[in-house]
């Protein structure tokens, strides 16, 4: 899975629909190129290769299954 492909899926499964707006990238600086794909089990794990806007970096998590964003539970 590319990013660009968890992009499409996420889009057109209308789960997550202001993650990959124009405008939402933009203003944190983000550009679909700073982006990389894993699998991490039951989900994708959507991570950024350089820092962004005010040093983020966090990963962000898809469902494998309905590619709705996933928030995982930090122990």
């Amino acid at each position: 899975m590319t990013p660009s492909e968890l992009k499409y899926n996420v889009e057109t499964k209308g789960t997550d629909s202001y993650f990959f707006t124009r405008s939402s990238m933009k203003f944190f600086g983000d550009t679909m190129k700073n982006y990389g794909c894993r699998d991490n089990g039951d989900t994708w794990e959507l991570w950024r290769k350089r820092p962004v806007k005010h040093g983020l970096n966090n990963s962000t998590y898809f469902d494998k299954k309905t590619f709705a964003r996933v928030f995982p539970l930090y122990s």
